[in-house]
């Protein structure tokens, strides 16, 4: 008995030990958390192209490490650091060409918007109210709505030169890793097989596969439907086109969608515009707005086959649990925990064959 006793308290101590460790190096990386996921999830997501790129760079790996980082310095940090600056840049400019437009009143809505499926009568309603209300009654209509949107964006991104300081650790983090990937990925997979035997391997690598397929669904959908959406506003002459086009993407990959962006552009071209050009800015809009219904699933579907609703869910919930990196956080928990019950529920189903 004093022997089971002392056994047990050396277990007690070491699991303590264990967690404290754990507790207090997660805490002293604590500055570079948020740099590390964002990384992990871009090289997991990208590490196809990086052997791509050293297949055709002489084999060198430094080579097509130069590369990778390279083209994330262009697709990642400098576009969306880029679009931070130039709406906050804009920010008072938007809002005085926001009121200045409201200033000339809101015209009665045309006679198609009531006959509009579905949400015709309401549209038009509401427009109408909109149209009496006057410049006093949009603003205290819309302005809450906006500070309250404004205070929720920034407390999730930060001010722009945090996020655009955040962005360059992020990309030196995935070059490191990006050079060193076949061993992190051994010791990753070492670690799932030291907890779950064969189950714990296939959980990472189906992890991984649920980071390449949100990659794929979410931040390729955000770039063509907010560069389709920017095309439509130039060729329309709607102002500001590049500054929402930044916007859009962003929306875009909060999962917003281009909608908000673009019904006001569309509205706005009934508004002063000839109806040939409105009626253009109105299909287009259908069609990028649309667009992402058949795009992500295809795309997702080409990184993890696993349920759209599951995916999607991670996505929604990881961006209001974690923030921005919960798009990615979150299908991975959700993916992992999904293939776990399934496979516990196969065995039991074979179990009582």
């Amino acid at each position: 008995m004093p022997e089971t006793r002392q056994d047990l308290a050396k277990l007690t101590f070491g699991v303590l030990t264990i967690v404290l460790l754990i507790g207090a190096s997660l805490w002293t990386l604590r500055p570079f958390l948020g740099a590390t996921i964002w990384a992990v999830m871009i090289v997991v997501a990208s590490w196809p192209a990086l052997l791509w790129f050293q297949a055709r760079l002489w084999r060198r790996r430094s080579l097509a490490v130069l590369a990778m980082v390279l083209i994330l310095l262009l697709l990642f940090v400098l576009p969306l650091t880029l679009a931070v600056f130039t709406i906050s840049a804009h920010a008072d400019e938007i809002v005085d060409w926001f009121k200045s437009m409201l200033a000339q009143g809101l015209p009665p809505p045309p006679d198609w918007v009531a006959q509009l499926p579905l949400v015709g009568p309401k549209l038009a309603a509401a427009w109408a109210d909109f149209a009496a209300a006057g410049l006093a009654g949009v603003e205290a209509r819309i302005l809450p709505h906006t500070r309250e949107l404004t205070g929720w964006l920034l407390s999730k991104a930060g001010g722009a030169g945090a996020l655009a300081l955040q962005f360059l650790l992020t990309v030196v983090i995935a070059g490191v890793m990006y050079a060193q990937g076949e061993a992190a990925a051994t010791q990753v997979l070492r670690f799932g097989r030291r907890i779950g035997g064969p189950r714990g391997e296939a959980s990472v690598v189906l992890a991984s596969k649920a980071i390449r397929g949100v990659a794929l669904g979410v931040g390729v959908t955000a770039i063509v439907q907010s560069l389709a959406g920017g095309i439509g506003l130039a060729i329309a002459g709607v102002p500001f086109a590049g500054l929402l086009t930044a916007v859009m993407f962003i929306m875009c990959i909060v999962q917003i969608g281009p909608i908000l962006v673009l019904l006001p552009a569309t509205a706005w071209m009934f508004w002063t515009a000839p109806t040939g050009w409105a009626i253009f800015m109105l299909v287009w809009t259908l069609v990028v707005v649309t667009m992402d219904n058949f795009l992500r699933p295809v795309l997702i579907r080409r990184g993890a086959d696993l349920p759209l609703l599951l995916i999607f869910a991670g996505v929604i919930g990881g961006i209001l649990s974690f923030g921005l990196v919960g798009i990615f956080v979150g299908p991975v928990i959700l993916a992992v925990a999904y293939t776990l019950i399934d496979a516990w529920l196969q065995d039991a189903d074979t179990q009582a064959g």
